[in-house]
């Protein structure tokens, strides 16, 4: 290798003497990649094998390695060294690109369009590559860290579950699932989450789209023609209920939050609320509406379907209990393993008011598909029964909150006149833009190689006011790529935030 990497060196023509050692190394270490010399998947020397090979300090070596990281031209895991990325793909020949178009159709294509606004230099090739690679780093929201997954205490839970199940355990058994699970689960949600909860009125569900699913066909079978939505949202969610026959109707929100007093004038028999922190936009439903919802069911009949989707992680003050403690009666209560554990897991349940249990019950039943995995439903039980789960939300807490500081401290630092909201709890952030500068900032998002999503993604199609930003989930990415996207993300603003107009400031 280190051969190799000498011959390397000389067929850049590697000359740093009276240059800036590290500029020029990442130059060459560029157009290596660029060029197809350096393959995507390749591995490079260490920084004291390369120093020693072209004689420089190693210190130089490292920071270039370590920029080109942020970059995204290189990757570096421990255990794996540093490799060039898997996105990178070389350039092609001049010329020869259009010489191929001709001989397939007789005529050149029109050269790539570069995105909107400036970009950070490079051929316009570049500029649509970097556009249809896979993104380097992905800021989405939605999925915690899964290289945290607990696997050690995961697997001694599920060692301890197959040893000590009843062979009844692997028939198909109750459709509201392990009496087990539906145990712990309701001594955990009371302590937890303040919910009024007995074993017999939670349903287990394949995820927390299961149990829209099947309350959404619950609701329709009693006559129900609407269920109310948050403006801004999961659309795969009102989706859900409108495949079950329900109109879903936005109710409009202020900087308080969604204004459930618009219940009266919409008059749905449900509405679909995300209370504790809500999705995207990050607050929690103030008391005097999480009593006037409450209030509202009681009056008309309705239900408030209570998605509790990351209760657990709440970082500047006392966890915001669930709304369905308020009346167990008229709440349907919605939970899921999948920001505290995995979304992989496909753990949900659903705890239910009395009337409604016999009939979601027989909606499950009928479909045996839909029943969640024995093992996994045990293992879970033993989770949380011996503590193991309040031990592995604890940690993740401080591990999300020490994100969470990172990239706001980011942000104050090189784009100061960017708004960081939603911070409160959770798993992401939401970074209002001035208006008009939403799709720029995606397109120079996407030419960075990070996968991030807009505001926009989330706004219901009929929802009356329009928010510009960015939605960033810190906790996807591993550990090994959190700097790299953090910078990239940084990049991106700095452009949005110094292309501002003074009165925008």
């Amino acid at each position: 290798m280190q051969d190799d990497w000498a011959t390397f060196g000389a067929d850049l023509h590697l000359d740093l003497r009276g240059t800036r050692l590290r500029a020029g190394l990442m130059d060459a270490l560029r157009e290596a990649v660029r060029s197809g010399r350096l393959a995507p998947g390749t591995r490079l020397p260490s920084s004291r094998q390369l120093a020693a090979d072209l004689g420089v300090a190693r210190n130089t070596v490292a920071d270039a390695y370590a920029e080109l990281v942020a970059e995204g031209w290189l990757t570096a895991r421990q255990g794996s060294g540093t490799r060039v990325a898997r996105r990178a793909a070389p350039r092609p020949a001049p010329g020869a690109e259009a010489a191929a178009a001709a001989g397939e159709g007789g005529r050149s294509p029109a050269p790539p369009a570069p995105p909107a606004g400036p970009t950070p230099g490079g051929s316009a090739w570049r500029v649509a590559r970097r556009r249809t690679s896979p993104p380097a780093y992905d800021l989405r929201s939605g999925t915690p860290d899964l290289a945290s997954f607990p696997r050690a205490a995961w697997l001694k839970a599920y060692r301890r579950a197959l040893a000590t199940a009843p062979n009844e355990a692997f028939g198909y058994g109750d459709p509201r699932g392990r009496q087990e699970l539906r145990t712990a689960l309701a001594e955990y949600l009371a302590r937890a989450r303040g919910v009024h909860a007995r074993p017999e009125r939670i349903v287990i569900c394949s995820g927390f789209a299961h149990g829209l699913m099947l309350i959404g066909r619950a609701l329709r079978g009693r006559g129900a023609r609407a269920v109310g939505v948050e403006s801004y949202g999961l659309g795969p969610h009102a989706g859900l209920l409108r495949d079950a026959g329900l109109a879903t109707p936005p109710l409009p929100f202020d900087e308080r939050g969604t204004r459930v007093e618009e219940l009266t004038s919409l008059a749905p028999d449900a509405v679909l609320l995300t209370a504790a922190h809500q999705f995207p936009l990050g607050g929690a439903l103030p008391p005097d509406r999480r009593t006037a919802v409450v209030d509202w069911a009681r009056a008309t009949g309705g239900h408030v379907l209570e998605d509790d989707y990351d209760g657990e992680f709440r970082y500047d003050r006392q966890p915001v209990g669930a709304l369905q403690g308020l009346d167990p009666e008229r709440v349907v209560y919605l939970g899921t393993a999948s920001k505290s554990l995995a979304p992989g897991l496909r753990l949900a349940w659903m705890v239910l008011p009395e009337s409604l249990v016999d009939e979601v019950v027989a909606a499950k039943g009928a479909v045996v598909d839909w029943m969640c995995g024995t093992p996994d439903q045990l293992a879970f039980a033993d989770f949380l029964a011996t503590g193991a789960h309040d031990r592995h939300v604890r940690a993740m807490r401080l591990r999300y909150r020490h994100r969470r500081d990172q990239l706001v401290a980011a942000l104050a630092d090189r784009a100061p006149g960017i708004r960081v909201g939603g911070i409160a709890a959770g798993l992401h952030a939401v970074l209002s833009l001035p208006p008009g500068t939403e799709a720029a900032a995606l397109r120079s998002a996407a030419w960075h190689g990070l996968a991030v999503q807009g505001l926009g993604h989330f706004r219901h199609p009929q929802a009356r006011r329009t928010l510009e930003g960015l939605v960033v989930g810190y906790g996807t990415p591993p550990d090994s790529a959190w700097q790299g996207a953090l910078q990239a993300l940084c990049r991106v603003l700095e452009g949005v935030d110094t292309a501002r107009s003074p009165e925008d400031a």
